[in-house]
């Protein structure tokens, strides 16, 4: 008996929004069965009766289409995990370079010492295309002109730069080696101490949306390492 009354209160309910031509409107049944959720719980005969037009596969049941779906969602979260995962690989590869580095960068006694520890572990494991240490101080130091033009233009609200450099920028800091995209770093804290700069053959690999937490870290160990050199 409770069934043959559902089944009547969901007629009477139905027909409340039969349109003048018998034939229901499908925006109202789409809100009739959005406001009744369990409609299809009470009617789950219907799922095998109603066919969905299918491009490929023709008529399927609402069952199948629910199915497809589901399995569509569930490689697509697949996909997101892995590329998570992936990700997460990878900065877990870095994150372990960069705590070789600064590891082996408080065994250097001079600015060359620093500059070879640099070149060996980031071209070599960052594959990176060239790196450069650029005092401001010293028989190395960059000349003043052109410290200007690198503080005046890349560090006027970041003593990081991530992207690329004009023919001439890249000129002064990296001669003729490759530097598609490069990432420069501002050492010093009261006292400006130099530029570390570092260049990619890939143009998009130095990006203005860089996370710098490991070059920060980087950052302040040279800034330790060139105010000891420099005696500051």
């Amino acid at each position: 008996m409770k069934d043959v009354s559902r089944q009547s209160t969901l007629a009477v309910e139905l027909s409340d929004v039969v349109v003048d031509d018998h034939a229901l409107d499908s925006e109202v049944v789409r809100e009739y069965l959005l406001q009744h959720p369990g409609f299809f719980v009470d009617n789950a005969d219907l799922f095998e009766k109603i066919s969905v037009p299918h491009s490929t596969k023709g008529s399927v049941s609402l069952v199948e289409l629910q199915g497809e779906q589901l399995r569509k969602k569930i490689r697509h979260l697949s996909q997101k995990l892995n590329q998570l995962i992936a990700v997460a690989k990878q900065n877990e590869k870095i994150y372990r370079v960069y705590v070789s580095l600064n590891l082996k960068l408080m065994k250097c006694k001079s600015v060359s010492d620093v500059q070879a520890t640099l070149e060996e572990v980031m071209l070599e494991h960052l594959h990176l295309a060239s790196v450069k240490l650029l005092p401001f101080k010293g028989a190395m130091a960059l000349p003043e002109l052109q410290q200007r033009l690198f503080i005046e233009k890349r560090f006027k609200s970041s003593p990081f730069f991530f992207g690329r450099l004009s023919q001439h920028e890249r000129q002064l800091v990296f001669k003729d080696e490759v530097a598609e995209s490069v990432a420069l770093v501002l050492i010093g804290d009261e006292t400006l101490l130099g530029m570390l700069a570092a260049g990619s053959a890939d143009a998009g690999h130095f990006g203005p949306n860089m996370d710098t937490l490991l070059l920060r870290q980087l950052q302040q160990m040279l800034t330790i390492l060139l105010s000891e050199f420099f005696s500051y």
